[in-house]
């Protein structure tokens, strides 16, 4: 049986809304795709103390076909 995720209360700003929604977006989008797909985040950190977030998604279709021989 999977363990439960406790999840905790966090305050965000309007700032952290908008990749946050985004990567639940994708996520549900792949959950919901007919195939193969792949997500990945990136965050790096920028002068001035911000951060540069990055969503790499990509959905792919894979076909097995028999070889004439």
């Amino acid at each position: 049986m999977a363990e439960e995720i406790k999840s905790v209360p966090v305050i965000l700003s309007v700032a952290q809304e908008a990749p946050i929604n985004k990567m639940l977006a994708v996520f549900q989008d792949l959950m919901d795709h007919d195939g193969y797909g792949d997500f990945r985040v990136e965050v790096k950190i920028l002068k001035r103390g911000q951060k540069e977030v990055i969503i790499h998604y990509g959905k792919q279709f894979r076909y097995v076909l028999d070889q004439n021989v």
